[in-house]
């Protein structure tokens, strides 16, 4: 009788454990998710800009804040020339907001945000993740998330020095 106590007691508390660590896990995904922190530098695709991501009241904003090549061909700052707004176009590249309005979304994700593309000129809706790679996951698009385009950004290597001060 004892051996049958011991042996469904020690049934009971490897299964009570093992429930127990399952519950962690499924409770500590969802934070994980949340932890993975969008804020601080990214370099983006194409390794031309460097933009830090930072609160802006209750939302996320981000502005380039280095520039691989900070000048033109005239040796001048690099300005906003493609803008559609000819008064907007003397703004300097570096310094410049290109992501506004982000609010945190379900499982670590930002929405209701949106995106400038200095290269174009056009502004778009945005949402943005940091993916189980550690880059962030950035998506342009007009109306819905299906038509648009999609940018990773990494963190930099090296500290970047800002172009502003």
């Amino acid at each position: 009788m004892q051996a049958i106590l011991n042996t469904g007691f020690k049934n009971f508390f490897v299964h009570f454990v093992f429930l127990l660590a399952l519950a962690c896990f499924a409770w500590a995904g969802p934070a994980r998710a949340q932890s993975q922190n969008v804020q601080g530098w990214w370099v983006d695709g194409s390794g031309k800009a460097g933009i830090f991501i930072a609160p802006c009241g209750e939302q996320l904003c981000g502005k380039i804040e280095w520039l691989r090549e900070p000048l033109n061909k005239a040796g001048k700052p690099k300005t906003d020339i493609h803008n559609s707004d000819p008064a907007l176009r003397p703004r300097l590249l570096c310094g410049l907001q290109i992501l506004g309005g982000f609010t945190p979304g379900d499982n670590g994700k930002w929405r209701g945000g949106w995106i400038y593309d200095p290269e174009s000129g056009n502004t778009y809706k945005s949402v943005m993740h940091v993916g189980g790679d550690g880059k962030l996951h950035v998506r342009g698009f007009i109306g819905i998330t299906l038509i648009g385009r999609s940018a990773v950004w990494t963190k930099p290597a090296t500290p970047l020095t800002p172009c502003t001060g």
